[in-house]
């Protein structure tokens, strides 16, 4: 694909609603004056009721919901990495159920350690566990995309390690989803969108309204349903024709975004039956059926069935995610002022598996053609009782003392596919080979892979910020908690700020956290295809207390420990500008990651050395299996990295212009690597626990920077907006360094026209509108030529977007 200098689109980006600009209380309209937005309170990472965004000692971005919606994407993931320089979310394709599920990261680090919240409350984690050669393989991080963003007030993102705070998760940083809670008003909206090359078509109706409960609360209600088609951007076969390949020129392989049916309802209601004492409630309900490609299995592959599938086939995988969540709460306050929240949260995510367009080519002609190929589901229990009270200690201003306790329970599920989709047939193929049991594409989990898993925790935590002086304010916290599974750990952190003019203020913050390994990560087991180095291998995923894995090195999982350091500027040099400088180092010890697939060597010159993984798996009753993986504290590692944000208001005599502008640069260095297990190199096993392709996945992986300028311009009844995106380059490391590849930075523009008249807002607009595409892979590792772009792109691979949206707000 062309590339095209956006020296004209950096000219037009006046506009998307300020997308770091902080959002206003649930219950106050959004402000047009910059200094009233800057008085915002937060309710995120403090503890303080009367903290604003311009007071805070660590970095926060609000985003409104304006932003969320102010581009052509349904999905609030994508919504979040458009806003937010430091936030990382690529499209993988052909990586099984993370297709469906796809994971964002936060300043480089791993999914599954930034925490999120949905008003305050800890969120539960989807039950797909990522595996398959996408950024953030191995972790089990929220579904971001379950909560509909009709329902969404705000989100504040706290960019500061929190786990003496919040408890496990929050080293990267904490994502709070504030949902709407207003008594009256709501809106209702139609988007419709395509792609350019004529594919992904996307359909979504949405809406909200709020009702008030007599004079003494509000249920709030949003909703919203969609589809969206195919894309697909997959090349001809371009490699040497054979008996068991692709004919030459075909395109039989499908390469992008999955077809996906969802829906989604949430609700947010209060009660106060006398004054000072609240119930509340709130919850959300989701369910997306996601319907992605596994890799074409030609008419000559020893996989296929000629009588069934004459051509080969394109095998399927259907995944059904249901995910339920919901939050009951008492809040009051004592006669003596004591403020005391308790509360219950529970949190389901029930994920199936099923394969369609396929076959068991162990149990012959007779094989079934579609599979259950079973479900995996995780369950929180969340009891929090928490206590908030403003005492005089003789400082010049009261200290904030919060303390509280927590108890935790979580399950993990495994539940096993029909016989048929994990059976082995025993059938020996015509070349004297077994044939690989199971479902192609997919096999399903067997009775020794299911099983129920859980665990429980508790916690304590003592929090104290206080304002010392005029300009200088200070916060310690300190948390401890019990895990059933691996003991406990203790947390703490110290924060301050000191004013030095109204202008100019210096922040910083020292905190140590920690992240448990989640339940997925120690007893998940299944096998899958994986491509590597354009081969595919039948890979196999241990369980660590596996006797297969615990001969090949695997040791019992700890608990990730980090220690987050990080240093801030604030101007506030005129009253429409605001900009934030925030550098940070995270240094992360014994970070949990998937090992290398420790596979066969097919290409070994030496035919005795070349099914070496294969022999051992067989030696231990695993057959059709070419390679195994498991899951290690392996590494140590370091991020070093600057935030800059920046926004101002330019008023006009028929308007205003808003700019925004921000940018991150992220470094992750790898500080230690584990020995090699002797088990690997045992025999004539020779093979590398964690080696560069992992590596590479972890240190350059993700774009080292992106820059974001952004604004809009408002006149009337008008809106035109546009903002623009530079991604930096990433890189993708090869098991041959010969095949390592740089990909370069790519411009991205978005642009919109809204229209708004009695309540009503028509809005056309366009994402990536110069039709930008990353790089194209070598053809060494394109599958021949069939996967020309890498699944790590940070901004996908389905170039421009149309859409168009209909609103009416009462």
């Amino acid at each position: 694909m062309q590339r095209r200098p956006l020296a004209l689109g950096l000219a037009l980006a006046l506009a998307s609603p300020a997308a770091l600009a902080q959002s206003p209380a649930a219950d106050q309209p959004a402000p047009r004056d910059r200094a009233t937005t800057l008085d915002t309170l937060i309710v995120t990472g403090t503890r303080v009721a009367d903290r604003t965004v311009a007071e805070s000692a660590s970095p926060i971005d609000i985003i409104s919901p304006e932003t969320l919606e102010s581009t052509g994407t349904v999905e609030l993931a994508t919504a979040l990495s458009r806003a937010l320089p430091s936030l990382n979310f690529p499209r993988p394709a052909i990586t099984d159920g993370t297709d469906a599920v796809r994971p964002a990261q936060l300043r480089g680090l791993a999914p599954d350690q930034v925490l999120v919240l949905v008003n305050g409350k800890r969120r539960h984690t989807t039950a797909l566990i990522n595996l398959n050669g996408s950024q953030g393989r191995g972790s089990s991080p929220v579904d971001l995309n379950a909560i509909p963003i009709a329902a969404i007030e705000r989100v504040e993102v706290l960019r500061d390690g929190a786990s003496a705070q919040y408890g496990s998760d929050a080293i990267a940083g904490v994502i709070n989803i504030v949902l709407k809670g207003s008594d009256a008003g709501g809106s209702i909206a139609a988007r419709y969108g395509q792609y350019s090359a004529g594919d992904g078509e996307q359909v979504q109706l949405s809406g909200d309204g709020g009702i008030a409960l007599g004079q003494a609360g509000f249920l709030h209600l949003a909703a919203q349903a969609g589809h969206q088609d195919q894309t697909d951007r997959a090349g001809p076969f371009q490699g040497t024709p054979t008996a068991s390949s692709p004919p030459l020129g075909a395109v039989v392989q499908r390469y992008g975004d999955p077809e996906v049916d969802s829906r989604a309802v949430a609700y947010n209601a209060e009660f106060s039956p006398a004054e000072g004492v609240v119930f509340y409630s709130f919850g959300t309900y989701s369910k997306r059926d996601a319907l992605s490609n596994g890799f074409y299995r030609p008419a000559g592959d020893n996989r296929n069935i000629p009588e069934i599938y004459p051509d080969g086939f394109l095998p399927n995988i259907r995944n059904i995610a249901d995910d339920r969540a919901g939050v009951i709460g008492l809040r009051g306050t004592t006669a003596g002022g004591t403020a005391i929240d308790i509360s219950f949260n529970h949190g389901i995510n029930h994920l199936t598996f099923g394969v369609e367009n396929s076959l068991n080519r162990s149990l012959g002609p007779g094989t079934p053609t579609q599979f259950h190929a079973g479900a995996l589901e995780v369950t929180q229990n969340v009891f929090n009782l928490d206590f908030n009270k403003a005492l005089d200690v003789g400082l010049a201003y009261p200290v904030t003392f919060a303390w509280g306790a927590e108890w935790r329970g979580e399950k993990f599920n495994q539940s096993q596919g029909e016989p048929a989709s994990y059976a082995d047939g025993n059938l020996t193929l015509p070349d004297g080979s077994r044939a690989p049991p199971g479902a192609q594409v997919f096999p399903g989990f067997q009775p020794a892979n299911a099983g129920q898993h859980d665990r429980h925790s508790y916690a304590f935590y003592l929090d104290a910020e206080a304002d010392l002086g005029d300009r200088f304010s200070a916060g310690l916290a300190a948390r401890y908690e019990n895990y059933s599974d691996f003991g406990s750990t203790a947390s703490g952190k110290l924060s301050a700020r000191y004013a030095i003019s109204d202008a100019v203020a210096l922040r910083g913050t020292v905190s140590t956290g920690f992240r448990a390994p989640s339940l997925q990560q120690q007893h998940f087991q299944s096998t899958s295809t994986n491509f590597i180095g354009g081969v595919p291998f039948e890979v196999r995923t241990f369980a660590v207390d596996d006797p297969v894995a615990v001969a090949l090195g695997a040791e019992p999982l700890r608990a990730e420990e980090s220690t987050n350091v990080s240093l801030g500027l604030v101007l506030q040099p005129v009253d429409a500008l605001y900009v934030t400088i925030d550098a940070y180092q995270i240094d992360v010890d014994d970070r949990i990651i998937l090992s290398e697939n420790l596979v066969d060597d097919p290409d070994n010159p030496d035919p005795a050395l070349r099914r070496l993984v294969s022999n051992f798996l067989e030696s231990h009753g695993i057959f059709g299996v070419t390679g195994g993986r498991y899951f290690t504290n392996a590494i140590d590692t370091r991020t070093r990295g600057v935030d800059l944000v920046g926004t101002y208001r330019w008023a006009l005599d028929a308007g205003s212009l808003d700019f925004t502008a921000g940018f991150n640069y992220n470094d992750t260095d790898i500080q230690r690597i584990a020995p090699n297990p002797p088990e690997l190199e045992t025999g004539d096993l020779d093979l590398e626990r964690i080696g560069r392709v992992e590596q590479g996945r972890v240190t350059v992986g993700a774009p080292s920077d992106k820059l974001f300028l952004s604004g809009v311009w408002n006149s009337g009844p008008w809106t035109l907006s546009a903002a623009a995106t530079r991604y930096g380059e990433f890189e993708v490391l090869n098991g041959d360094p010969a095949r390592d590849q740089t990909f370069g930075a790519e411009w991205t523009l978005d642009v919109a026209a809204t229209y708004a008249i009695g309540g009503w807002d028509f809005t056309v607009g366009a994402d990536n509108v110069f039709d930008a595409y990353p790089d194209e892979v070598i053809f060494a590792n394109s599958s021949a030529g069939q996967l020309p772009y890498s699944a790590a792109s940070p901004f996908g691979f389905n170039g421009a977007f149309a859409y168009g949206r209909i609103g009416y707000r009462w």
